[in-house]
């Protein structure tokens, strides 16, 4: 499962996150920053640790687990949170937990895209759909041998 959602992720679409964010208690001036980022997010695996990065205009972010493993993050709301990342059927889950409240983030794919649902404290919920990037590598040149890298 982990690795059909190994690549990177550009936003295409994304419901009620400024609701979502309000439950975080996520500042005004903020939340308004971030409904106009579209981020990119890269998931890639080495061995088995797992590294999320979203990338956006306004903020990144990182971080690194290995299934089932508690990690911290520090999150782009400035949450300090206590995380565990587990594989459920089709679903990366993932559950933060901070001040004691709660967010779910879910990932899957649903019909060649991401899907990307956090839950927040009082199931509020935000919704992002993502799609897959292309990406040229030196490598997709060389399995191409009559490609022009240049073009």
């Amino acid at each position: 499962m982990v690795d059909q959602l190994q690549g990177t992720w550009k936003s295409i679409s994304c419901e009620n996150l400024e609701e979502y964010m309000q439950e975080l208690g996520i500042g005004r001036a903020s939340r308004k920053l971030d409904c106009l980022a579209k981020p990119t997010v890269t998931i890639s695996t080495k061995g088995d640790v797992i590294t999320i990065k979203t990338k956006s205009i306004f903020k990144n972010n990182e971080i690194s687990f290995k299934l089932g493993k508690e990690f911290e993050e520090s999150t782009p709301g400035d949450h300090k949170t206590k995380n565990r990342v587990t594989l459920d059927n089709d679903s990366l889950i993932q559950v933060q937990d901070w001040d004691g409240k709660e967010s779910t983030i879910r990932r899957k794919l649903v019909g060649g895209k991401m899907v990307v649902v956090k839950s927040a404290v009082n199931s509020v919920t935000c919704t992002w759909t993502y799609e897959r990037i292309q990406t040229n590598s030196v490598s997709d040149s060389q399995a191409l041998p009559n490609c022009d890298p240049n073009c």
